[in-house]
């Protein structure tokens, strides 16, 4: 059997497993409620692992490890750090046991009619409604970007063959999403979480041994010349902390303000297993964001100059990974993909049914609720799909505008009114406006080639952060989403009594 066949046979196993799990969980889905959440009733190893798997996806293996990797060298894994400290730990104590409690009390059952009862307002639900639609395709598509590239690498595809690739992964996710809802996800992130800790553990081996073991790696590594001087790639902080940090904070502090991530908390069985579902996360999140970062620190001793960015990673594979191991990196990937996008679409279409047309549809039950969500599915991967099929749209590109936008308008509306009773209807549509506006103004005037002698003036300022950057400008726009929200509020008028006095009445029993 040669290695492509054996892969082919190890992506056929993987494939009925999952399919096999959407058929079990189908007949266990028979609510909105089901479909949607689980029943609120998924325990916490398969919540850590569903909030883990939906966190880190073919984006942050193939385009983040491969960028950061090359640029800051193995600094790179402080992301991952940043990742397992900021983004699964403290959040998951910070947020779960309210999110839980607030919104099973308000029937919550997405992050917009969260914003709609806390805040008494149904032009807060559609606009934000509206907001995770449009905002979570391009990062749908950065997974499907990211999956062609290693596809490419592990099989001769042609110069088409990714397109194939891409409507097939759809289709897949497609199938077990629409037949097991939330509780299908739930349980195949599970088992493609436990691939993921395989599988990243063999690559980082293998990455190192290929270079002489972790010593003679770094040692190389420091060789090599940045900015005209020696060691930077093997420093603690790397040749650029500055905009390292602004990494660490698109990618970790992003997780409070994105609707697919708290969804998770909304679904989790009970209060008390907030805390072993914390440790659970923080453990994945460690070997998998730290590993992949880790890894991708030694992209520049596999690869030149030459290679583009989104071709680093798949370019160390090649190189470090014996052939047959290469069948299970790609299920790895594809693991750490699906999960995502499973979570991505069931997020937009539930949203987009629950808040923006079942308030005007008439008699609405729950089966044609059901099935158009299932419609909505089919219509959001078939516009991730158009998008992704562009080559060259950036995989970090797509995911730094996506959630600098969602997070960067969400964060602070949803932090604050979990803990604060005086958060005002005002202070959460600036945030909205202020996350929005930042990253279409930045995608406009930096990304879309409009504005060529804009971009070169930047460039000519020599700021120590870099302004062109759309992980910046997102990590910007998150930071003044939780400023902004409280200063406002102290100004402006807070939401009815009624409203407010009913949502924490959860916490105060």
């Amino acid at each position: 059997m040669n290695t492509q066949t054996a892969i082919f046979v190890i992506l056929g196993i993987y494939v009925a497993m999952m399919v096999a799990i959407a058929l079990y969980t189908s007949r266990r889905t028979k609510s909105v409620n089901d479909f949607m959440l689980g029943g609120r009733n998924v325990g916490p190893w398969l919540t850590a692992f569903s909030y883990g798997t939906t966190y880190f996806s073919a984006v942050v293996f193939i385009g983040y490890a491969g960028q950061f990797g090359w640029d800051y060298g193995v600094s790179a894994a402080w992301i991952g750090v940043g990742n397992a400290i900021l983004g699964s730990l403290i959040p998951w104590f910070v947020l779960g046991k309210r999110t839980r409690l607030m919104t099973n009390h308000l029937g919550s059952k997405t992050m917009p009619e969260f914003f709609e009862q806390r805040f008494g307002s149904k032009n807060l639900k559609i606009a934000s409604a509206a907001i995770v639609f449009v905002f979570l395709i391009p990062y749908t598509a950065s997974v499907y970007n990211g999956l062609s590239r290693l596809f490419g690498m592990a099989f001769d595809l042609g110069e088409n063959g990714y397109v194939y690739i891409i409507i097939a992964m759809a289709v897949l996710s497609a199938v077990y999403v629409m037949l097991g809802g939330y509780t299908a996800t739930a349980f195949n992130d599970f088992f493609q979480g436990i691939i993921m800790l395989i599988g990243i553990s063999a690559v980082v081996i293998c990455t190192l041994n290929g270079k002489g073991g972790l010593t003679s790696a770094v040692e190389q590594l420091g060789q090599i010349e940045v900015n005209g001087a020696n060691g930077a790639l093997n420093s603690l902080f790397g040749p650029d902390p500055i905009n390292l940090f602004g990494v660490v904070i698109l990618t970790s502090l992003g997780t409070w303000g994105l609707p697919q991530m708290a969804q998770k908390f909304y679904a989790i069985k009970s209060e008390k297993s907030i805390f072993t579902g914390a440790i659970i996360s923080t453990f994945f999140a460690l070997v998998v964001a730290g590993g992949s970062y880790f890894m991708g620190g030694f992209v520049r001793l596999y690869n030149d100059g030459s290679v583009p960015k989104d071709e680093r990673v798949p370019g160390l594979l090649a190189q470090a990974l014996p052939e047959l191991l290469i069948g299970l990196v790609v299920v790895l990937v594809l693991s750490a993909s699906l999960s995502t996008l499973s979570s991505l679409v069931l997020t937009s279409s539930t949203t987009l049914t629950n808040d923006l047309i079942k308030p005007h549809a008439r008699n609405m039950h729950d089966k044609k609720e059901m099935f158009i969500m299932r419609v909505l599915i089919a219509a959001f991967l078939i516009i991730s799909v158009v998008i992704a099929c562009n080559k060259n749209a950036s995989i970090t590109t797509l995911m730094s505008y996506s959630w600098g936008a969602l997070s960067g308008a969400f964060l602070g509306p949803f932090l604050f009114g979990l803990f604060s009773k005086k958060t005002s209807k005002a202070a959460v549509i600036t945030s909205f406006v202020t996350g929005i506006g930042i990253a279409l103004v930045h995608m406009v005037l930096f990304s879309l080639g409009f504005f060529p002698e804009l971009v070169e003036a930047v460039k000519a300022l020599n700021c120590p952060l870099n302004l062109l950057s759309p992980i910046n400008a997102g990590a910007i726009a998150m930071i003044l989403s939780i400023v902004e929200v409280p200063l406002i509020s102290m100004f402006t008028k807070a939401p009815a009594k009624e409203f407010v006095d009913e949502a924490f009445k959860a916490l105060e029993k």
